[in-house]
């Protein structure tokens, strides 16, 4: 019960974070910078699943960038490219009937069939969920950081494939994204008439994702990820199935960079291979590891804030460099994030002001 009040307590508290950061943006005549601060939020998402590598399951994923751009082009493909052939066979016939295929407007107006965005989304994650088995089933069962090794190379195949390939607009990428319609009146897109809806979708689908990671953490799954974390030989040797276990983890953790790929996508209006980098998936692991690999609280607000300074260029040409020196310097400083020595201060500082209770004496 006391864990329950506390998950809800930093639930409340970041929720009121944002409601006093978008209405201070507001005040200041500042709303466009919801816009970095939504991006930045869907980065977190990545950096969220990332922290059950890492933290929990004690593996090193260098892949992460790529499978949030597989999520990004897999549906800028579908809804961008133009279906009309496959429209008028019998099959097409009865996707439309389905509303798997839709009629719109291309990006110079003129008339085109293609994918809903809730199929993309769906192949997104079917396509996602295959490369990850295919890539987690060997590496996870070995000892050592070869998941690092094999998701490193595989980040370097899909950023030159993307670069190398007409159909995914190699160095240009896939511009002209249809906006994603979730539920009526909720809409995923970048027009300046949706800013403020799209950062709060943002922001309750991280706080959804946190608080469902958080209660995983908190399970009996968690404690079996703590062990193999910790032991891996000892929590074999209880009966813990700690590949399966660890490939699911891995799953999982896909699953949600691929989703924040789509909705980045469908947010943005395109998606660029600069997404698919090595780089981009060093720097989520290096946010990962700044918020406190195994603090879930503590990578959600490391990587939100870091992201958003990023995205407004505060760092300018020095970005690399910056996030370099942060990182060493949180690791040595509170390897386990900021906010837990903050939480600890906090509370001593609370402790402090409370007034003494002395015992009452009755009449003598």
């Amino acid at each position: 019960m006391r864990d329950t009040r506390h998950q809800l307590v930093w639930l409340l508290g970041i929720a009121g974070a944002l409601l006093v950061v978008r209405y201070s943006l507001r005040a200041l005549d500042m709303e466009y910078c919801l816009t970095q601060l939504t991006m930045a939020l869907y980065y977190s998402m990545v950096v969220l699943g990332l922290c059950l590598v890492m933290g929990y399951c004690g593996q090193v994923s260098l892949g992460h960038g790529a499978f949030f751009a597989i999520g990004g082009y897999t549906t800028a493909v579908l809804t961008t490219a133009h279906f009309d052939r496959l429209a008028r066979s019998p099959i097409g016939g009865w996707l439309q009937d389905l509303h798997v295929l839709v009629a719109r407007q291309d990006a110079f107006g003129h008339p085109a069939i293609s994918f809903n965005p809730w199929a993309g989304f769906m192949a997104a994650m079917g396509l996602t969920a295959v490369i990850a088995l295919l890539i987690g089933y060997p590496a996870l069962r070995l000892k050592g950081h070869y998941l690092a090794m094999a998701t490193l190379g595989f980040g370097l195949i899909v950023n030159k494939l993307v670069l190398g390939t007409a159909a995914l607009g190699a160095a240009d990428g896939i511009n002209g994204v249809p906006r994603w319609t979730l539920l009526p009146g909720l809409i995923v897109s970048g027009r300046s008439e949706h800013r403020v809806a799209n950062f709060y979708i943002a922001a309750v689908l991280l706080l959804v994702v946190l608080w469902l990671l958080r209660n995983l953490v908190r399970s009996r799954i968690g404690r079996a990820l703590l062990a193999i974390h910790d032991r891996e030989t000892a929590a074999n040797a209880m009966g813990i199935n700690t590949a399966g276990l660890k490939l699911k983890t891995f799953l999982l953790s896909a699953l949600l960079a691929a989703s924040a790929g789509v909705l980045f996508t469908h947010y943005t209006g395109g998606i660029g291979p600069s997404e698919s980098g090595v780089m981009k998936s060093v720097r989520y692991l290096a946010l990962t590891a700044a918020g406190g690999m195994a603090n879930l609280w503590g990578a959600c607000v490391v990587s939100t804030l870091l992201n958003y300074l990023s995205l407004r260029g505060l760092f300018g040409t020095f970005d690399h460099a910056v996030f370099g020196v942060l990182l060493i310097v949180m690791i040595s400083v509170a390897p386990e994030g900021p906010l837990r020595p903050i939480g600890v201060w906090l509370r001593a500082q609370l402790l402090r002001c409370k007034p003494e209770r002395r015992p009452s004496h009755g009449p003598a």
